[in-house]
């Protein structure tokens, strides 16, 4: 049994998320965002650490991670998960984070997720972004919604990620994992090829590129259902990140093509619950409405905070008023959900009212 194994069963264990080996310290475990010492375990070296580390890479991956200081693979440990490891170099000597990918998908009612985010598992094709900052729960979101999917249609799905997290069972769609590195190339080329592969739906694990974009973009437009991630926090700067990707004399072009393919865009926060034990995830939702198109072709991106505002109908919802929500029902401190909001000002009497209660 490799060494890492007893510490990631530990980790389980104690509902942590994340599990952080650096040299110079003890391992850390995240546990409901905050990173915690673990007891017991001793100070790690650098020689420690890439022993550790080397036990569960392969051969190629180990001479890959010696050459360019960088490796990110999947580990799986039966009966308990997988786990998605970055290896790295720092100051101090070598580091590895193993991030928890359960081994069971939660459905869309379990997540609790807004009926408006399982909308877009119906719909036959567009761009869907699911966007947020890391650790904010995007895989768990789109995997719920893949889940869907695979229940619900008979599609090809083809998912494209470095390295693949969620593995779906073929239920009455057909699942094709590809991981970077080890199945493809890049994203780019994944991408390229999935539309030769009579896809219906395509998820991108990472759209960080104007290639990746370009094509994500590009298949939507071709009719499939494209969903992708991006680490923004609202729609606004979720759409004026895709257009700053491209050089400004193409950005009118790029413009035009996502007003046609954009279908709607999930910007997702995760916060500590009340009572500390868990964590409770928020949403901004945007929705394809008939003036969505023109918005984006002008290039007025604020004029989505009123178009989000005019679809509440519809399931649309504003940040601050989800974390208002939030606190209102009780899950969320306003304390914490204040410093997400961008109109501070809306939560000082909840943030008063919860002071003068304790």
């Amino acid at each position: 049994m490799a060494r890492i194994d007893e510490m990631l069963r530990h980790m389980k264990e104690v509902d942590g998320s994340d599990l952080h080996l650096v040299a110079g310290i003890s391992p850390r475990i995240r546990s409901h965002g905050e990173l915690v010492a673990v007891e017991g375990w001793p100070e790690l070296s650098d020689e420690s650490v890439r022993a550790i580390a080397r036990e569960i890479a392969t051969e190629a991956d180990w001479q890959r991670f010696e050459a360019c200081g960088d490796l990110d693979f999947a580990y799986g440990l039966d009966g308990v998960a997988r786990f998605r490891a970055n290896y790295f170099v720092q100051e101090h000597g070598a580091g590895a984070v193993f991030r928890i990918i359960p081994e069971e998908i939660k459905t869309l009612e379990e997540l609790k997720l807004p009926a408006a985010i399982g909308s877009l598992c119906h719909l036959s094709q567009g761009l869907v972004l699911i966007t947020g900052p890391t650790g904010s729960g995007k895989s768990t979101t789109l995997a719920a919604v893949i889940n869907e999917i695979n229940h619900t249609y008979s599609r090809h799905i083809v998912t494209i990620e470095n390295p693949v997290e969620f593995v779906h069972q073929n239920r009455n769609s057909i699942l094709s994992h590809r991981e970077v590195g080890s199945h493809t190339l890049g994203f780019g080329p994944a991408l390229r090829a999935s539309i030769r592969q009579d896809a219906d739906v395509v998820l991108v694990g990472e759209m960080r590129d104007m290639e990746t974009i370009s094509l994500a973009v590009t298949a939507a437009e071709m009719g499939m259902l494209v969903f992708g991630t991006l680490h923004t926090n609202s729609a606004v700067k979720t759409v004026d990140r895709i257009v700053d990707a491209f050089p400004a004399e193409e950005q009118n072009q790029i413009r035009v093509s996502l007003s046609e393919s954009l279908a709607g865009v999930v910007s997702q926060l995760l916060l500590r619950t009340v009572d500390g034990k868990g964590r409770c995830a928020v949403h901004e939702i945007l929705l394809k409405t008939s003036g969505l198109a023109n918005v984006i072709r002008e290039g007025n991106t604020p004029m989505l905070n009123s178009l989000i505002q005019s679809g509440k109908g519809q399931g649309m919802q504003s940040m601050d008023d989800s974390l208002f929500a939030a606190v209102e029902s009780g899950r969320v401190r306003a304390v914490d959900a204040r410093m997400k909001a961008t109109e501070k000002a809306r939560f000082d009497p909840l943030v008063a009212k919860e002071q003068s209660s304790r």
